[in-house]
């Protein structure tokens, strides 16, 4: 029996025995920047140090991963924390890392408001005051948290908390890699007497039209995702120092850039063999409010911090026109069929969440590319000074893979084109983009 695309993909996903549910977790499925690179994890351990700073180094700094899959960012955030990683990201000179295996990290200039500086990077694990009087470290005050509704993986640190639900009363940082694009939507046609929505049957994915958009989606439709008539526009995007177009044009980044899985096409909805459209020669729209509701109750989790949404996407003036509803199963895409068997996930409306959350954090939110972002915290994917071959060749070595490994997070045609939205919840927000 056809039904809400919302209510199939929910079950399909989180229901009993569902895709994210059941089995040994979406890392079998697709790749994502967690598992590209440990930089990744590394940038992320700096903007962590900056969070904590910005919050005078409280005496518990909350680090919550909602939609963990099996904690594997957590884990390697714990073991940066344990070794003192931020300090060996630190420091370097002429793009050469401190320790090997770390190339494409940039050494931060000393006094750049994007980066720490080695002192202050230091500082930020030892938490040691100018009085002398010694804090305790951030491994001592730091609290992991995984939001995840599978149940809690075997081998598992202790040192990581696992909940079903967001936790209240958060100082620190919550992170959201490639979760909104797997909170379920409603999927809209555009018919001759207006938005409908469009139904699936969960078992083959055939679609069928239903009723008329209720008043809150239509209400949606109407603000965030605009007519065909709309041409793109060349205005910068909220807070990015991007525009609109070079944002979101071809395949160099926006909803051109899927969730990368190995060994797959990367666009969206593109295979021959997925389920037929109804009405293909109309407009398509996937109806982003379900997913505005889960970022804003999100942020109302944060007593004082940053939530950090890490997603593919697309912006008002550049929205797909057909849509980007896809599936991903063993590294492969595949049609997107709600039946529990794959992932079911849809580019996201990035501007209309980034609005959502703003308006409950009632601070300014930043907006940028991936490349960006992890520019502006050290990651760059340049190559290892090639004097370095000549007086450590295995150090070169491993420094050029990881190089290529930082070159993949940050190519604007992947993971590279997806985008960082920050948004703090009573501290203020260091710039996003490196000068």
């Amino acid at each position: 029996m056809p039904i809400l695309w919302r209510d199939a993909t929910a079950n399909a996903l989180y229901g009993p025995g569902g895709f994210f549910v059941a089995g040994t977790g979406p890392a079998d499925h697709f790749r994502t920047s967690v598992h590209a690179s440990p930089a990744f994890a590394t940038a992320l351990l700096r903007l962590v140090t900056e969070v904590d700073a910005a919050l005078g180094h409280p005496d518990r700094l909350d680090v919550v991963d909602v939609g963990a899959g099996r904690g594997e960012l957590l884990q390697s955030l714990l073991g940066l924390v344990a070794s003192g990683g931020v300090v060996g990201v630190a420091v370097g000179v002429s793009g050469e890392p401190a320790r090997s295996g770390r190339s494409g990290l940039i050494p931060p200039r000393a006094g750049s408001p994007e980066t720490l500086t080695p002192t202050a990077s230091a500082r930020s694990l030892r938490d040691e005051p100018s009085s002398g009087t010694l804090r305790p470290s951030l491994a001592d005050r730091v609290r992991f948290t995984a939001v995840e509704y599978a149940h809690r993986p075997e081998n598992l640190p202790e040192e990581i908390n696992w909940t079903a639900e967001i936790p209240a009363k958060i100082t620190g940082v919550l992170l959201a890699t490639e979760w909104l694009d797997n909170v379920p939507l409603d999927v809209a046609v555009h018919t001759e007497d207006g938005w409908r929505y469009v139904l699936v049957n969960p078992e083959t994915g055939a679609e069928s039209v239903g009723e008329p958009v209720s008043s809150a989606d239509l209400y949606w439709l109407t603000t965030w995702w605009p007519s065909l008539k709309t041409a793109p526009s060349t205005d910068r995007a909220p807070n990015s120092g991007v525009t609109w177009a070079d944002a979101t044009s071809g395949s160099e980044s926006g909803f051109g850039a899927a969730r990368p899985a190995e060994g797959s096409s990367l666009t969206a909805r593109s295979r021959p063999d997925c389920p037929e459209t109804p009405h293909s020669n109309q407009q398509r729209a996937e109806i982003g409010r379900s997913r505005d509701e889960a970022w804003a109750q999100a942020i109302t989790k944060i007593e004082r911090g940053l939530a950090v949404a890490v997603d593919y996407g697309h912006l008002r003036e550049s929205r797909p026109v057909n849509g980007t509803l896809t599936g991903y199963r063993g590294g492969r895409q595949v049609p997107p069929v709600p039946d529990g068997s794959s992932d079911v996930t849809a580019h996201v409306a990035m501007d209309s969440v980034a609005s959502a959350g703003a308006a409950v954090a009632r601070c300014a939110y930043s907006l940028v590319l991936q490349r960006e972002a992890l520019r502006a915290l050290g990651a760059d994917g340049g190559r290892p000074p090639l004097s370095l071959a000549g007086t450590d060749p295995v150090g070169y070595v491993r420094a050029l893979a990881a190089a290529s490994a930082v070159a993949e997070l940050t190519d604007p045609a992947g993971l590279g084109g997806h985008w960082w939205l920050r948004q703090p919840v009573g501290i203020p927000l260091r710039p996003a983009v490196a000068r």
